[in-house]
């Protein structure tokens, strides 16, 4: 593998990371009510959970994240 390449890969990784980080920034921004009525995993409790909630329920997962 050469050095283009894994910076091409690195890129690419980084650039998929950071549309997942907005998309869900944009989502958080949303009424509660709104994020249960688009399915938002983090919207089937009672009340919003915290920035640091668990890594299951996080956008990382329903994003498809590695």
């Amino acid at each position: 593998m050469s050095i283009l390449s894994s910076i091409g890969r690195i890129a690419t990784e980084y650039n998929a990371a950071r549309a997942r980080y907005q998309t869900e920034r944009a989502i958080r921004s949303l009424p509660f009510e709104l994020q249960k009525d688009i399915g938002w995993p983090e919207a089937n409790g009672s009340e919003p959970s915290s920035r640091g909630a668990s890594v299951r329920t996080g956008v990382g997962i329903w994003a498809g994240a590695k």
